[in-house]
């Protein structure tokens, strides 16, 4: 279900399955209910599901209910004609369809056949190789410069890796690149003060302050043009070059704070410096492109 020409609502739909359904399908076996309060074999089947979806817990299976007339369009996605619907979903796609198996019996049987073809984690966390692997996916997203795409792997990692740095921080840093500020600023408000001063963690903070509450475009052009109109201004330089990196153009912002320092290294005691060296935190000392800003600005300093 791509969101490309969807709605709001739709959007927001597909939203919620990703997070209810999909993202716990990962390593899970979901039972899928499609139901409706005024269904009265949907009332009657529920139970069955619970109990035993209750009872297959430890053996990675989760029940997941979906109300059609609350939800009409994933229940249109999934082109349910009549309720109740029951699908088993794994790694976000419907494997079998469980709507005959109306008796304890029956859904055990099928339940049982699904376990025993399909590598479902059991219990606990998911394995740390797989976890491994999803963040890896979403740097390289990350990277490539989708950051909404990037945000929403990273979403369905932290649903199943919530105390995770690494996949805290690539939320957070993809959250921004996205745009979502608020969004990022409320994911790591919302985490444990021990994860918060964990160095990844730490570090995507960095940036979030940074960012700041954003700078829309037209401000940002207000800026660079003052910036022109005014090269000896050190503050208006200063914040063109913070209004610059929160959009995005850290190359612009580097090479600004970089000419502050060359030109005025003492002024407001040494700001253009201690800001760089903030941008080079959020960033990462690792990265290739702070390395090279880095360098720029020893010599700048010792050269």
């Amino acid at each position: 279900m791509a969101s490309l020409g969807l709605n709001l609502d739709e959007q927001k739909a597909v939203e919620r399955f990703q997070k209810d359904v999909v993202a716990p399908s990962r390593d899970k076996l979901v039972i899928l209910d499609f139901w409706a309060e005024w269904c009265g074999p949907c009332k009657a089947l529920s139970p069955v599901l619970e109990k035993v979806a209750a009872e297959y817990a430890d053996k990675g299976v989760i029940l997941a209910k979906l109300n059609v007339d609350e939800e009409r369009f994933i229940a249109a996605q999934f082109q349910v004609r009549s309720i109740p619907t029951v699908y088993a979903i794994f790694q976000g796609q419907p494997i079998a369809d469980l709507t005959n198996a109306r008796s304890e019996p029956q859904l055990k049987q099928v339940l049982d056949q699904l376990l025993a073809e399909l590598p479902v984690n059991g219990g606990g966390d998911p394995p740390q190789e797989d976890i491994a692997g999803l963040v890896a996916m979403g740097e390289q997203v990350l990277a490539d410069g989708d950051g909404e795409r990037a945000a929403s792997i990273f979403r369905q990692i932290a649903d199943m890796a919530p105390e995770d740095a690494g996949v805290q921080s690539g939320l957070i840093r993809a959250l921004l690149a996205a745009g979502h500020t608020e969004e990022a600023r409320a994911a790591f408000d919302g985490l444990p003060e021990d994860l918060r001063k964990e160095p990844m963690v730490a570090q995507a903070g960095a940036a979030l302050d940074l960012a700041g509450s954003g700078v829309d475009e037209a401000e940002l052009d207000n800026l660079r043009k003052a910036a022109a109109e005014r090269p000896t201004d050190h503050q208006v330089q200063f914040d063109f070059a913070q209004a610059a990196f929160a959009a995005g153009e850290r190359d612009i912002a580097a090479d600004t704070l970089l000419k502050l320092v060359e030109t005025a290294p003492e002024w407001n005691e040494g700001a253009a410096k201690a800001k760089l060296l903030q941008i080079f935190e959020a960033v990462g000392l690792e990265d290739p492109w702070v390395a090279a800003q880095r360098r720029r600005l020893s010599l700048l300093l010792f050269g």
